[in-house]
């Protein structure tokens, strides 16, 4: 495990964007109704937000960064880094943080490239962003964290960009890491078409009958459930854990643990795991499922929004899943600046 501490950097403020569309998990022929409403229960998951056509993640990031310089009164001539952390850029070539940077109108000397994390790139992506301002050299700094991979008939994952803002600040609260990897598990979440090393071809689109009966293509996600499940339960609480010793802090004394959004059965495991209380473990998968890793700053903007714009909090924020990879950070967050959720 790689545990850091970085001084200097302040949780500046956060803003979230969804799509319009809702589609409802108990949307489905009467014959269906109580095997999706087991579903539901299971999963936790109602409502997903699922993106048009002809919109992309980057949509949403922008949508939401654009509300949060406003809301902050950054001036964009003085933002120094914007690093996006997705697995749905714009284009493999460029990469979307550049594109982004156009768009933002941010000046041409910003920093400016993409991260490949999915579940657990929050706190990757703040630690990466953090880090460099910590180095002395970046003051001002933009994390845009999200996906596109919902689609109407997965009931798990759900569309969202998000917008971090960090700055230099030498009375700014310590933050604590806690991050790793296992790449020995990298096909319990895959994507097996697509890369260089299975390039898409015709033949992939074509339904193939499994060894469970079920069709599928071979260019939709492998996700072994039970793999996860595992990895998830019994990696993430000892982490935590860790990370807690590390720091000196007592669980007991942090005011909400933000998971990623994986499912009710993993999130609930973890948090009876680490014996916390439902009211200290936020969830917001009834209403936004499973947004990769956009999951826990949306959490905090739809569940926590109220208490961290008015009252100082200390926040343990675990991401966890492809790759497989696990990352938590200890922050604190006093005065950031929260906009209301935005809908595109």
């Amino acid at each position: 495990m790689a545990r850091v501490t970085l001084d200097n950097v302040r949780f500046r403020g956060l803003a979230s964007c969804v799509p319009r569309t809702i589609v409802s998990n108990l949307d489905c022929p009467e014959s269906k109704r109580s095997e999706r409403e087991r579903l539901v229960r299971n999963i936790g998951i109602l409502n997903r937000r699922v993106c048009f056509p002809w919109q992309t993640f980057s949509d949403l990031a922008f949508a939401a960064a654009e509300r949060l310089i406003d809301e902050i009164g950054w001036r964009r001539d003085e933002i120094d880094a914007l690093i996006v952390v997705t697995q749905s850029p714009d284009y493999l070539v460029p990469a979307t943080a550049i594109i982004l940077q156009d768009r933002l109108k941010l000046r041409q000397g910003t920093i400016a490239f993409d991260i490949n994390l999915g579940c657990s790139g929050y706190p990757f992506g703040i630690y990466t962003v953090g880090a460099m301002i910590a180095s002395g050299g970046i003051k001002k700094a933009l994390l845009l964290v999200g996906d596109k991979g919902a689609s109407l008939r997965d009931p798990l994952f759900s569309d969202c960009g998000t917008a971090t803002a960090l700055e230099h600040d030498t009375n700014a609260s310590r933050i604590w890491f806690d991050l790793n990897s296992d790449g020995s598990g990298y096909r319990a979440i895959i994507f097996p078409v697509g890369g260089a090393r299975e390039p898409m071809g015709f033949h992939h689109f074509l339904p193939q009958r499994g060894e469970n009966g079920e069709l599928r293509r071979p260019v939709d996600l492998v996700l072994d459930g039970t793999a996860v499940l595992n990895f998830s339960t019994q990696r993430v609480p000892p982490a935590i854990r860790d990370l807690c010793a590390y720091a000196s802090v007592d669980l007991t004394e942090i005011d909400y643990v933000v998971l990623h959004q994986a499912n009710r059965m993993i999130n609930e495991t973890i948090r009876k795991k680490l014996s916390l209380p439902p009211e200290k473990v936020p969830s917001a998968l009834h209403d936004f499922g499973n947004s990769n890793s956009a999951s826990i700053p949306i959490t905090m903007t739809a569940r926590l929004r109220d208490v961290l714009s008015s009252t100082r909090k200390r926040l343990l924020l675990s991401g966890f899943g492809v790759g497989l990879s696990w990352g938590s950070c200890i922050v604190d967050i006093d005065g950031a600046a929260f906009p209301a959720l935005i809908e595109q």
